[in-house]
């Protein structure tokens, strides 16, 4: 691949950039401007969740956009500060220290780092490793990230602190401090929920979280609320990003590794679903490898700058889109916007209410609170239930990134077991002469003297051994019911590689069926498994009368 091609490969921007139209503007920047409006408010409030100044969240929030927008093949997707990004920062750098000062090293370091994941992973092309997260798992994992959240907010509903330990040390200590809340922080949170959840219903257009913001600020300056004991975020620094390499020693980078994996994969996740979800409905295709690189910029440049983790938000790409935003153009757009805020802006929000910003973030994530898709899983599949409840607890009593370990485990014990017993299918064969499942089709009957079976999967080292013993047991079974099997035609369309402990275990069941007076028949072997079966001994053993490409050939040959 020549040097052009590489980058034109790898920098999309290169391509849509030669191809855009001017009809495209007004909607590119109708959509900045709305996602502007979303990013400065929630910005700041996950800043808080991260651990870090509020000016951090500004310093992240452009040099992402504008990474994603040269890298990203999704034309929708929207990044920034959210609350499982700021959450996962959090929970990985407070376990390393407890100093103010450190914690943003680590918080830059830890984006950087995972940065990095990312764009190794994109380039070996890794994107599929989110087909085996089990659904189930991360939806228990995304419901007990958001009760972390809302109980980690809820001491500012209320003006006392929420303490540390898990999340049910949090909120015993918020109940145990009744006597100390304040009634005046109560009424302000109360009244911003209920206006962010008047106006999403009512006004979908406006954005609820800049207008409750500014509404917030007003309300404080005139009220005077905090000589009423409400909190207030106080001075933000004007400020505009510069690089700088996080201030960070070996040892703590080696302790952030773990950390960086996990939030690679929440970020990458959470990032593609949502550029996956908005393609399909613009009937459009994103590059999950690409996508991986993507991110990973988005969070290098993150880093470098001094900011925390980043990734893709849907209520701020769903928002985009409904105004009108057209290509990546408008994330280049609404970063200017936010550069503009963070040089010139910031002391608008010195009067603005913690409880504001807790009532922000704590409308923001109550659509992970599925209920209805735990109900879902409780009375139709137990075991995908089993799975969701187990990561929901992980994450509330044992933190985040253990929580989020657990989830990833029970998806790779879920995919295991379910890839390790794959049913075997008895095909038969229909009046007219076609081969369906036996199981389906009452008309498919068996052919006489012979037993057709399918893996419905394929074949590998972890269930070759039990669907050996599931052959001879079907051959005894039809045996002892007076009609003696002479030939098994094992349908292999499924097994696109046969490795050598598969073909090891063909052999020896070779071996047994001819005890039996049975032979082994192979059928519809891929050919990109083809060239190992011929390299075996099976091959010559069985030889070409009985490595077959149709199930016609299998059973008309004597």
């Amino acid at each position: 691949m020549s040097i052009g091609r590489a980058v034109a490969r790898y920098v999309p921007a290169l391509s849509w950039g030669r191809h855009y139209e001017r009809g495209f503007l007004r909607g590119d920047l109708l959509g900045a401007l709305t996602a502007w409006a979303i990013v400065v408010p929630e910005s700041v409030a996950y800043a808080q969740i991260a651990g870090v100044p509020p000016q951090n969240a500004f310093y992240a929030a452009p040099v992402a956009l504008i990474a994603y927008a040269l890298f990203g093949s999704s034309r929708n997707l929207i990044v920034g500060a959210t609350s499982a990004a700021a959450i996962l920062s959090a929970s990985t750098v407070s376990v390393i220290s407890t100093d103010a000062q450190t914690q943003i090293q680590l918080s830059a370091a830890l984006a950087l780092i995972a940065g990095g994941i990312l764009i190794v992973a994109g380039l070996l092309r890794l994107g599929f490793i989110t087909n085996f997260l089990a659904e189930s798992a991360l939806q228990g994992f995304l419901f007990g990230m958001a009760m972390v959240i809302v109980v980690r907010q809820l001491g500012k509903l209320v003006g006392v602190s929420t303490g540390d330990g898990d999340f049910f040390a949090r909120l015993w200590h918020v109940l145990d401090a009744i006597d100390q809340w304040s009634l005046t922080t109560i009424a302000v949170g109360v009244v911003a929920i209920a206006a962010l959840i008047a106006l999403e219903r009512c006004l979908p257009k406006v954005p609820a979280s800049l207008a409750v913001l500014i509404g917030g600020i007003v309300l404080s300056y005139l009220l005077h609320l905090d000589d009423h004991g409400v909190e207030v975020v106080g001075k933000i620094p004007s400020s505009v990003p510069t690089p700088q390499v996080p201030d960070v020693s070996g040892d703590q980078v080696v302790q952030l590794l773990g950390g960086g994996f996990g939030l690679a994969l929440i970020v990458f996740a959470e990032s593609f679903s949502i550029s996956n979800r908005f393609a399909v409905a613009h009937d459009l295709e994103v590059d999950s490898d690409q996508e991986m690189i993507a991110m990973g910029a988005s969070n290098a440049a993150a880093g470098v700058f001094g900011g925390f983790a980043v990734s893709g938000s849907a209520s701020r790409t769903a928002a985009a889109d409904a105004a009108g935003g057209r290509t990546q153009l408008l994330s280049i757009i609404a970063a200017i916007f936010v550069l503009i805020t963070a040089a010139f802006l910031t002391p608008l929000f010195t009067q603005l209410p913690e409880a504001v910003l807790g009532a922000i973030v704590i409308v923001a994530v109550r659509g992970f609170l599925r209920v209805d898709v735990l109900t879902r899983y409780w009375r139709r599949d137990r075991s995908s239930f089993a799975v969701a409840a187990t990561a929901l607890l992980g994450v509330l009593v044992l933190d985040l990134l253990p929580g989020l370990l657990i989830a990833v485990g029970l998806s790779l014990i879920l995919f295991i077991a379910r890839a390790s017993a794959p049913e075997l299918v008895s095909i038969g064969v229909t009046a007219e002469g076609r081969f369906e499942d036996s199981s389906l089709n009452e008309d498919a009957d068996p052919v006489p003297g012979v037993l057709i079976l399918r893996p419905n999967g394929g074949l590998f080292f972890g269930n070759v051994d039990r669907v050996r013993k599931e052959i001879l047991a079907r051959v005894a079974a039809t045996a002892a019911s007076g009609a003696p099997v002479g030939r098994v035609c094992l349908v292999l369309t499924a097994s696109f590689r046969l490795s050598l402990p598969v073909l090891d275990s063909l052999g020896e069941l070779d071996k047994q069926l001819s005890r039996l007076s049975c032979e082994l028949w192979l059928v519809g072997v891929p050919s990109s498994a083809r060239a190992e079966l011929e390299r075996d001994e099976l091959s010559a053993r069985l030889g070409p009368e009985r490595i077959v490409r149709s199930m016609d050939d299998a059973v008309s040959r004597k």
